[in-house]
């Protein structure tokens, strides 16, 4: 069977430690992984919209609405870990990974994820966007440290670029969709397990550039909001009502 060009993965753990259950807590009548499957069908055919959970309750609730879904170990560290496993068994030029925690993720940041890829299947990719002094200061916020020809150097914690006098001059952060090559997710699966600044940061893209493979950075809008704690739900659920974020779920891929 000949691979596909594009899949776009999207990791769910159920026993997450800060919010557990989180991929099945319903937002505005809808499980969000169900929610953030749907913004990726929009783009993709169904059949390269994949969730990865090692979770059967996942399972089920995937199954029941027609989304396409990958049974997991449980042992993973880390959701492109659970990728990884997803690469071993579904060929395709491109994994995509959509964090399962984005129901209200922008269509045009996905589409904007696959222009970037069909132009350069090579580099691991990232998204990021600009931040203010707020976000910049904040370190639950993952900061992006960019070169001149948007390669990123740094993905973490830190107040980067920073200075003398700790003055803000600009920055950008994480945003949380990746496009991947088979072989560096061969290689960053094979390690097994945290490196070193990966476990310090608690950020998995650094994964990758521990091991040397390179990682682009690809902009993408300021729309995106993640739901971390129990508390995002009510933000998550105003902006559904206020943007009608719902309209135009329909598949727009040709």
């Amino acid at each position: 069977m000949s691979a596909y060009d594009e899949v776009i993965v999207i990791p769910a753990r159920y026993g997450s430690s800060r919010f557990p259950g989180k991929p099945l807590t319903k937002i505005a009548g809808v499980p969000m992984v169900i929610r953030t499957a749907r913004r990726c069908q929009a783009v993709l055919p169904h059949d390269q919209v994949i969730v990865a959970t090692d979770d059967d309750r996942i399972v089920d609730a995937c199954t029941a609405a027609g989304v396409r879904v990958e049974k997991t170990r449980n042992d993973h560290p880390t959701g492109i870990d659970r990728v990884a496993e997803v690469a071993t068994r579904i060929a395709a030029k491109t994994y995509i990974n959509l964090m399962g925690d984005e129901p209200i993720f922008p269509i045009s940041d996905i589409e904007r994820m696959l222009v970037a890829v069909r132009e350069d299947r090579t580099n691991v990719k990232v998204g990021y966007t600009p931040i203010g002094e707020a976000q910049w200061r904040n370190t639950k916020i993952l900061k992006v440290l960019i070169g001149l020809q948007s390669n990123v150097i740094y993905i973490g914690r830190a107040r980067v670029p920073g200075s003398h006098e700790d003055v803000f001059h600009g920055g950008y952060r994480h945003v949380c969709i990746h496009a991947y090559s088979p072989e560096a997710l061969a290689a960053f699966g094979a390690k097994g397990a945290r490196t070193p600044i990966e476990a310090a940061e608690d950020q998995e893209v650094m994964r990758f550039l521990e091991l040397d493979i390179p990682v682009s950075a690809v902009l993408m809008s300021d729309d995106s909001l993640s739901v971390d704690v129990p508390e995002d739900i009510a933000r998550v659920e105003a902006l559904i009502s206020s943007r009608s974020i719902d309209a135009g779920l329909e598949r727009r891929a040709g």
